[in-house]
Formats: C-alpha cells, sequence, structure tokens
C-alpha cells in the first residue's frame, strides 16, 4: 500500500509539480517507493526462503524506509488537507511500519556493517525532513516578490473645436521576479475633483473636521489646506487595463497608453489617476478553465453576501477553478475557485480576489488569519499605483 501510494504521487509531481522543490519531493517519493518495493520482495525472502544473505536487512530499510514518508505525509495532511480520511490512512501506514522496523529488527542475529546502515538511515531522515521542512515551513513565509505598476500620464491633447481634451496614462506592469504571475483582476480609473478656495485661511476647526472625515473614510485622503476646500472625488473613468485571467512572464514588461477624455468646461479642478492590480504566483496555482464572467451584482443572486451589502458599488464576477501546485495537496484537499470582483461606483473603482471552497464562492469576507493563509499558499498579491493628480487650470484657462 505504500509503495502504491508514493507512486502515485511521486510520479504526478515530478511530472507536472510547478517548481523545483515540488519535482524534488516527487522524485524522492519515487525513491522511497522503490525502497520499500525491494522491502516488501526481501520480507518474503527473509521469512520464507531464506535465499539471500542480507534480505533480512532489506526488509529492515524497506520498512524504515516506508515509516518515515508515511509518518510525515500523515503530519502534512493533518496540516493542509480537508479530508481525514488521509491523515488516518497514513496514521495507520506508519503505524503498520513502525511494527515492521521492530519486527524485523527482532529477527535479525547481527546488522552487519551497522555504522554504515545507522549512517544512511540518518542521511535518509535528514534529507526527507529537510525538504519535508523546506516546503512547509520555509516556502510559506520567505520573502513576498512583487512585480511594480507604474503611471505616467502625458501632456494633454485639446479637440479640434477646442471645446474638449484628452489626457493620455501610460501604465506598465514590471516583473522583475522569477516567477511569472497571472492577472486576476486590474482596473483603471480617474477620479474628478472640485478644490475651490476661499478668500480667507480657514480655521483650525475646520482642520479638524476634514481630518475627522478622512479618518472615518476608507476611500481618497486629501491634505490639511490653508485655503482649498476639497469635495469628496467623483468617478470620471473606470475600464479594465488587462483582461482577467492573462499574464505577464518573468523579467517581462507589459505597457498599455489609456485615454481620459472631458469637456473643457468641466467643473473639476483636479484629475487623480489609479491603476490596481489582483496577481497570483504562477509556480503556486494553476487556473483551469481561465477566469470567465459569471455574474453582475445588480442581476444575480450568485454574488458574495458582503457584496449585496455595499449598494453604493456594482460588481462584476469572475471565476475560475483553481489547482493546487502540487499532487499531494491536489488530492487530498477539497476544491477550491477563485473569485474576482470587479467593483465600480460614484466614489471609484476597485479589484478584490477571494479563493474559497467549491459551494463556498458566496460567503462572507475570511479572516484576517484566513487571508494571511490564503496569500502564502497561492502566492496572491495586491498591486496599486497612485493617486497621480493632474490639475486642469492650465487647460480650463486657455481659449
Amino acid at each position: 500500500m505504500t509503495t502504491l501510494l508514493l507512486c502515485r504521487f511521486g510520479l504526478a509531481d515530478f511530472a507536472h509539480a510547478l517548481t523545483f522543490p515540488g519535482r524534488l519531493t516527487g522524485a524522492v517519493l519515487i525513491l522511497f517507493a522503490f525502497t520499500t518495493l525491494l522491502g516488501a520482495v526481501a520480507v518474503v525472502d527473509h521469512w520464507i526462503r531464506h535465499s539471500f544473505q542480507y534480505s533480512g536487512l532489506l526488509a529492515l530499510i524497506g520498512a524504515f524506509a516506508a515509516f518515515l514518508p508515511n509518518t510525515l505525509l500523515c503530519l502534512r495532511t493533518l496540516k493542509n488537507g480537508d479530508f481525514l480520511a488521509f491523515p488516518v490512512l497514513w496514521g495507520v501506514l506508519a503505524a503498520g511500519s513502525a511494527w515492521a522496523v521492530f519486527t524485523v529488527w527482532r529477527t535479525l542475529v547481527a546488522v552487519p556493517a551497522p555504522k554504515r546502515v545507522a549512517a544512511a538511515l540518518i542521511v535518509s531522515t535528514l534529507f526527507a525532513v529537510a525538504n519535508f521542512g523546506y516546503q512547509n515551513l520555509y516556502l510559506p513565509y520567505r520573502r513576498d516578490i512583487r512585480p511594480l505598476i507604474t503611471l505616467s500620464v502625458g501632456d494633454p491633447v485639446p479637440s479640434k473645436d477646442r471645446k474638449a481634451f484628452a489626457v493620455p496614462v501610460d501604465i506598465t506592469l514590471q516583473n522583475h521576479a522569477d516567477v511569472g504571475f497571472y492577472v486576476l483582476g486590474a482596473e483603471f480609473h480617474t477620479m474628478g475633483q472640485q478644490v475651490p478656495l476661499t478668500s480667507k485661511d480657514r480655521l483650525r476647526e475646520q482642520w479638524r473636521s476634514d481630518a475627522e472625515r478622512w479618518a472615518h473614510s476608507t476611500g481618497e485622503v486629501n491634505p490639511l489646506s490653508r485655503r482649498e476646500i476639497h469635495q469628496p472625488g467623483e468617478l470620471v473613468e473606470a475600464k479594465p487595463w488587462i483582461a482577467p485571467g492573462d499574464w505577464i512572464e518573468s523579467n517581462d514588461a507589459f505597457t498599455t497608453r489609456l485615454v481620459v477624455q472631458l469637456p473643457k468646461d468641466t467643473r473639476y479642478d483636479q484629475l487623480a489617476f489609479y491603476a490596481t492590480a489582483s496577481l497570483a504566483r504562477r509556480d503556486q496555482i494553476v487556473l483551469d478553465p481561465p477566469l470567465q464572467f459569471v455574474a453582475t451584482s445588480w442581476k444575480s443572486s450568485d454574488v458574495a453576501a458582503w457584496v449585496k451589502t455595499q449598494r453604493d458599488l456594482d460588481s462584476l464576477v469572475y471565476r475560475a477553478r483553481v489547482h493546487e501546485n502540487n499532487a499531494i495537496d491536489e488530492n487530498t484537499r477539497a476544491p477550491r475557485f477563485v473569485t474576482v470582483y470587479w467593483r465600480f461606483g460614484t466614489q471609484g473603482a476597485a479589484v478584490e480576489s477571494s479563493v474559497t471552497r467549491k459551494g463556498e464562492e458566496n460567503r462572507t469576507r475570511v479572516s484576517g488569519e484566513e487571508a494571511r493563509e490564503l496569500v502564502s499558499r497561492y502566492g496572491l498579491v495586491d498591486l496599486a499605483a497612485g493617486p497621480v493628480e493632474r490639475t486642469l487650470w492650465d487647460i480650463k484657462s486657455q481659449k
């Protein structure tokens, strides 16, 4: 049983794992599976035929080679798995392997070259434990890799009749990491702001009122000003700048230019430009099929409860099946789906993503601990650029 399980997961990881440590784990599992198979053959000879002098020693090594991965896999599935059957299965196999080690050891009169045998067992144990620790302890908490979004606002271009103007905006996504990223969602939006000036200095009580209002706000925060009166921004334009489910390769860059158009007599005094993106590492997640549009918040009931409660924001909902980056987690965890919310309203726009089990896509927001676990496991990254502000006084004063 141990040989079959190790061979199944080992071959799958060796051929299809997304990372080098994952494929190395597959190779180690195949090696242990081969060793346990030899041990099973040696057990038969040791108890029945007695045709090979060292069959007892091979049986001992094979039994230990079964005990070690069974124990580590039991611990791993207890920590990461969703089904109780798997840790129970590997726990039973680990207990049986431990009994086999003890039983074979008692039948051996003497172990040939005991120091070499002990050294081999110690080395194999350290190697397996080191690989287990690297996969389950180091990798989940290693330093995050974050691409970079930059915004560049060009000079406005007046229309032919001088009654309107257009502002070009260049957005660049730079990935200097050695891994690629899926783009779960990306949005660009422009906020228009009215900033009238007072003829007298504003009082300290007005500053306090502004600061208190911004402290309770989750949106844009304007500076305390002696003469400017900042009004809440209003959405002028919002659009995606990368298609959901697209990706950027390692050490690559993506650049696009968007154009924002307004009438020359607009009531706004300033424009503020924002760009955000929600990404996932391609070495920690597989999307199959690619992200697909599934619902809107204003027509469908198939949206999360926390989305419905925020009536000032509408949402486009995209979803895709998530596959784990290794065969063990893929087979011992319940199916997961990534859901992306492309949100917009009069107060701005944003992109949010979540990964949940099948049937739990519409649950409330996850807790902080769950969110950190999701970020660690699937390499989720949220990027933001802006605000990049530009005054419109020079444009509105042109004849």
